[in-house]
């Protein structure tokens, strides 16, 4: 069966990040992709992943590598050039950093969606993707604020694209396991001094493993028509179970919580759920603009009155054993 990726171009920004790598893996085995442009800035990131690519997989003739910041928009047009879909999931996460750097995140995540916005239509790509996170709902810091702005950029843009066609969408999700900069590294790191050190005994966050989110994207590339936010139903779990899961025989210490953090994460607040639908396997936010149709989408269900997901009220829970397993697939 042909997949969607056969004989297409895909940009993809932030390409020799954690998702990037497992995206290209997975998108160059399964697809008979013309070309994977791998768009980042980190020359030394791009020639550990290209002799990975050469070496191990011999996938060198379809895959190339372009050094570049999403904040330069002349550089993102000649990139962008025969290029048919963008997954965008370059951005600045790091959530002390932001407070402290505001206005590299503003320049990264917001201008950086702007530029990806105005490129992508000028140069007529078809379908782009932006890689959001559970902290744009409801912001408390400024990473998930700059995120939610560039959310809202990204479902607006289909409003401008006009007779060049392009579509823009969005997938949300939560933490990653085994991502870089995650909490499991830093946790295996401390088990070696024989204490954990949790922000709090009931925070809960919500968990998804990296090749679960590289499917979502590609399924929400397949049925995306332009404007939705794709939110993916996935486990929660307790910070404090990690913990025991990954060191059962240490003690843990409460060091209380983080400036800029939750203590349970919101992916669907109770405004945003008024529009949106419930699919077997996710949640679709529907834009709130005229030219939405809501027949886009057969065999959903509306949503409760009331209803948020959140990782506190989350049905699908994870416990010590499925986090211990999860854990060693890493």
């Amino acid at each position: 069966m042909k997949n969607l990726f056969d004989g297409k171009t895909v940009l993809l920004t932030g390409g020799t990040g954690s998702f990037g790598r497992k995206f290209s893996e997975i998108v160059l085995r399964e697809n008979k992709i013309k070309k994977l442009i791998i768009y980042s800035r980190d020359e030394a990131k791009q020639f550990d992943m290209q002799n990975h690519f050469e070496f191990e997989i011999n996938h060198q003739d379809r895959i190339r590598f372009f050094i570049g910041d999403v904040r330069d928009k002349d550089r993102l047009r000649m990139a962008l050039n025969g290029v048919d879909f963008i997954v965008h999931a370059a951005a600045l996460k790091q959530v002390p950093a932001m407070e402290y750097n505001p206005t590299e995140a503003v320049k990264t995540n917001i201008i950086g969606a702007m530029n990806i916005i105005e490129a992508a239509i000028e140069m007529k790509v078809k379908k782009v993707i932006a890689l959001s996170t559970d902290k744009a709902c409801n912001p408390i810091n400024l990473y998930g604020a700059t995120k939610l702005c560039s959310d809202k950029l990204f479902i607006a843009g289909n409003s401008y694209s006009g007779k060049s066609g392009t579509r823009f969408s969005v997938v949300r999700y939560g933490n990653v396991v085994g991502s870089r900069g995650s909490v499991i590294p830093f946790f295996l790191k401390e088990k070696e001094k024989g204490i954990i050190p949790v922000t709090h005994p009931e925070m809960t966050r919500f968990w998804i493993t990296l090749e679960q989110g590289v499917r979502f994207v590609i399924k929400s590339f397949e049925r995306m028509y332009g404007g939705e936010i794709f939110v993916p139903k996935i486990p929660s779990m307790t910070i404090i179970d990690l913990a025991k899961a990954i060191a059962p025989e240490c003690k843990t210490k409460v060091v209380g919580i983080r400036p800029g953090e939750k203590m349970h994460e919101v992916m669907i607040s109770k405004d945003d759920a008024r529009n949106t639908k419930e699919l077997e396997d996710c949640y679709i936010i529907q834009p709130a603009f005229n030219w939405w149709d809501e027949n886009h989408h057969t065999n959903c269900k509306d949503l409760k009155e009331g209803f948020e997901y959140s990782s506190l009220t989350n049905p699908k829970k994870l416990s010590i054993s499925e986090l211990k397993n999860m854990i060693k697939t890493l």
